[in-house]
């Protein structure tokens, strides 16, 4: 009977400690405060989510137009939208949540103070990656190059079978396909942009009777220029020139558009060398110049 009247005793004692706590408790405040942060939360949420469809709605404009007046390619045009979408949104998300966890009380400071350590350590590791991404935006950007350009990365050459914001990749005459990272790139030589140059030489004995050389090849370009509508700009006969291993070229030069330019020397040489022999001028062969290893 005693313990039940002390354990009666002990629980209106706790019972008391309780009420007199929740008595003390400023509840108009707690309930005021927190009203007061989700408001807030609300109008900051609805304010970025305006923001970032006006943004998104501003970049799409702005790409649209500057595809028409630029005249890029679409691939181009929807990598760099894509990408610059993506940093928009991931920015505008970096300062929602800077402006939520605020609102909440949480100390974004000292947060960000403690995960710089870490972050700098991760710069380290994807410093390779970024300078990748920068350079591919940037030859993206410029138009440096487009898939299916003839082009020279320092020592390869190729056609570009894909313009990434990380790697490019070029495939090479021989079949063999390059991945070069982007910040890799520093010298671009694209072949495709303009008109390019065909350069035929004709080995020729120095007493190759000059004058019916020239009306030889005047008479295979009549023939032949006329059917080529490639060709951008009419044949100019050079003359005799000297190369470096005192062999003598009768040269011919003229223009192509990118891409046929092997094909019409090709074809012009082969003309001009039987054009040649069947007026009895002799194509000499170069010597060759036999060096003996070490």
């Amino acid at each position: 009977m005693i313990h039940m009247i002390v354990t009666a005793t002990t629980v209106n004692e706790q019972t008391n400690v309780w009420l007199k706590y929740f008595t003390t408790i400023d509840w108009d405040k707690i309930v005021g405060t927190f009203i007061d942060k989700v408001l807030s939360l609300l109008f900051f949420t609805v304010l970025f989510l305006i923001l970032y469809r006006l943004g998104r709605f501003a970049l799409n404009r702005t790409f649209k137009s500057y595809q028409r007046r630029a005249h890029l390619t679409g691939t181009r045009v929807k990598t760099i939208h894509a990408l610059s979408v993506n940093v928009f949104f991931y920015l505008v998300l970096f300062f929602y949540l800077y402006a939520i966890l605020s609102i909440l009380g949480v100390p974004v400071g000292t947060l960000l103070a403690g995960a710089g350590v870490v972050g700098l350590a991760i710069g380290f590791g994807a410093q390779g990656f970024v300078n990748d991404v920068v350079t591919g935006f940037f030859i993206l950007l410029e138009a440096q190059f487009d898939v299916g350009d003839v082009v020279k990365l320092g020592t390869i050459s190729g056609t570009v079978t894909n313009v990434g914001l990380r790697t490019t990749v070029v495939k090479s005459s021989d079949g063999t396909v390059n991945f070069i990272p982007n910040r890799n790139i520093t010298i671009v030589s694209n072949l495709s942009r303009s008109n390019m140059q065909v350069l035929i030489k004709l080995p020729l004995a120095p007493s190759a009777d000059l004058d019916l050389v020239r009306k030889t090849i005047e008479r295979v370009n009549q023939d032949l220029v006329p059917k080529f509508t490639t060709i951008t700009e009419e044949p100019d006969i050079l003359g005799l020139t000297e190369e470096k291993n005192g062999a003598f070229t009768y040269q011919v030069l003229f223009y192509a558009e990118n891409g046929e330019q092997v094909s019409l020397q090709r074809t012009f040489l082969g003309a001009y060398v039987a054009a040649l022999n069947s007026a009895g001028i002799k194509v000499v062969t170069p010597p060759l110049n036999l060096q003996s290893g070490s």
